[in-house]
């Protein structure tokens, strides 16, 4: 199947956009994450600071600012809206998919470019995760820059001149990963070295590696905001390090503990419908190159691997830690698609099939897993998109089987491409319906015409992240500490307040809005507490001073 490279971009782009283009960027923001990085931006665009990020007004430390500035520049030109939160996400899952075809196209023709796009595209969770506010989108389009660019330079190892542009690309991709999540972008790029050597069984490469125009690139790009941001705040460079760092990694002090096999059945969900294809993908690729003296393949699989087994050993996992490793086995599973025999991509496809007919039940049975009335009605909502989600991944296994058996292999993944979009469409309608749960718009819309010049805002015992975002205003907090910590420290006017300072505080109030935690709530009403409640349910009360 030829077709003009371009051609094969905007179709598979085009593609991508309706699963994470204009209706899932309509969603409402979800807690935590994309309430907490989206507010940073804001606040970042509405102080013009950009060199000390802040959340709810108070230093916050824990990732670098390539996100936030994307962010804070895209509110500043299209205004303070979730399309514009999400944009730089968006555009980051969209450009890594691009960039594993330019190079599956330079080193394997457009054939290959084709199929490793759309094993990408087709993966629900990288293109649910394209429509998400968190940095690992971010962090895996620099990251696999990095990777590609190292491939590229390989491959080129004899046109010095290509070869040069190839590795200086490297080094300034890393350069941008470490501004997207910090230093384990030298840590994966520090790998994909180390397994070039090993495969090879040669030392070449760090002959190859331009050092010197190399560690100027990473160095201009880089070090300019740790400096200066480490100047403005001394305590910076400690908590970043140290703490966000070598903690985060060894110790389970963030409450993410998790099994050592945790990120497996996260990988092989993720590459659904081709989830038992990944395996025979990848001892196939490993088989091919045996012998070879340059080994992209091997070396993706390899750089995959390290991403799971790195993140794996840490004390702290979250889903989305896992997501660079999906470009590189896309490469894979793209080459699989294109070699191995159609019978036995039917035999993949068809194992897919009572997958399908489980995940049928599951979302026919989703409001039985409801842990009480409110959760449950909003899961009777979820229901019919989680049905169309399972039927839609049922239908393309099956037909993908029947062409398979016929021989029609590009139809086939065309055909599976289309049904794992519209799957991750249906999700996407599905989670929306949860979004009374998930995002505090709905508490944000009920206080904003009841804010005057004079009102205060406050949180207690609670901190609901997309509040302040939707709102365009900050929380004043008792009770609350958590990622606050260092900040709250570092500045004394923003120090933590404890729960015993709220109720005469709220009593010399005139006007004022609280947010509660349940729990708190009961207490305060235990106490007198005079208090009109505006809004209450399982996760959060929403109360006015009378």
């Amino acid at each position: 199947m030829q077709l003009p490279f371009s051609r094969i971009v905007l179709a598979v782009l085009a593609l991508a956009a309706i699963a994470v283009g204009i209706d899932n960027m309509e969603r409402p923001l979800a807690n935590p994450d994309e309430g907490r990085y989206s507010e940073i931006s804001r606040e970042m665009a509405a102080t013009g600071d950009w060199v000390t990020p802040r959340l709810n007004g108070i230093k916050y430390f824990e990732k670098p600012p390539l996100q936030y500035w994307a962010s804070a520049i895209a509110f500043r030109v299209f205004g303070d809206n979730q399309y514009a939160a999400r944009l730089y996400v968006v555009l980051a899952g969209f450009a890594t998919i691009a960039l594993v075809g330019l190079l599956a196209r330079r080193i394997w023709g457009p054939d290959m470019a084709l199929a490793a796009m759309m094993a990408l595209a087709c993966s629900p969770y990288f293109m649910a995760l394209g429509g998400i506010v968190t940095l690992d989108m971010g962090l895996t389009l620099w990251t696999t820059a990095t990777l590609l660019s190292l491939m590229g330079a390989e491959h080129a190892r004899d046109r010095p001149a290509t070869q040069r542009r190839w590795m200086t690309c490297a080094w300034a991709a890393m350069a941008l990963a470490v501004l997207s999540k910090g230093l384990v972008g030298i840590v994966f790029a520090g790998a994909a070295v180390f397994l070039v050597i090993v495969l090879q069984r040669d030392l070449s490469i760090l002959r190859r590696m331009r050092w010197i125009r190399g560690i100027v690139v990473f160095l201009a790009i880089a070090a300019p905001w740790f400096v200066v941001v480490s100047m403005a705040n001394p305590e910076f460079a400690e908590f970043f390090f140290i703490h966000e760092h070598f903690t985060r990694f060894l110790t389970k002090g963030h409450r993410r503990v998790q099994p050592m096999w945790y990120f497996i059945p996260i990988v092989a969900a993720g590459f659904l419908p081709w989830m038992f294809a990944l395996p025979a993908a990848i001892a196939s690729a490993w088989r091919e190159e045996a012998g070879h003296a340059f080994q992209p393949l091997r070396l993706a699989i390899l750089w995959a691997g390290f991403v799971v087994l790195f993140f794996s050993a840490s004390g702290s996992k979250l889903p989305a830690y896992v997501l660079p490793a999906f470009p590189p086995l896309a490469l894979v599973l793209g080459r699989y698609l294109l070699q191995a025999p159609e019978r036995r991509l039917a035999l993949w496809t068809g194992l897919a099939v009572p997958v399908a007919l489980a995940a049928l039940v599951v979302a026919w049975r989703l409001p039985e897993t409801a842990r009480d009335d409110w959760t449950r009605a909003m899961y009777v909502d979820a229901r019919p998109w989680a049905i169309a989600a399972a039927l839609t991944f049922l239908a393309g296994s099956v037909f993908a089987t029947l062409l398979f058996l016929r021989a029609r292999r590009w139809m086939a993944i065309v055909v599976t491409t289309f049904a794992a979009i519209l799957l991750i469409d249906c999700g996407e309608e599905a989670y929306e319906e949860l979004t009374p749960r998930q995002s505090g718009i709905g508490v944000a819309e009920l206080m904003k015409p009841l804010i005057g010049p004079r009102t205060r805002l406050l949180s207690v015992g609670h901190y609901e992240q997309t509040v302040p975002f939707y709102l365009k205003r900050t929380l004043e907090l008792f009770d609350y500490e958590d990622e606050f910590e260092v900040g709250q420290k570092a500045e004394a006017r923003l120090r933590l307040r404890e729960i015993e300072e709220f109720p005469p505080e709220w009593l010399r109030m005139d006007d004022a809005l609280a947010i509660m935690h349940p729990r708190v709530y009961e207490d305060m009403k235990a106490q007198g507490l005079p208090m009109q409640v505006l809004h209450a349910d399982p996760k959060r009360v929403l109360v006015r001073k009378p």
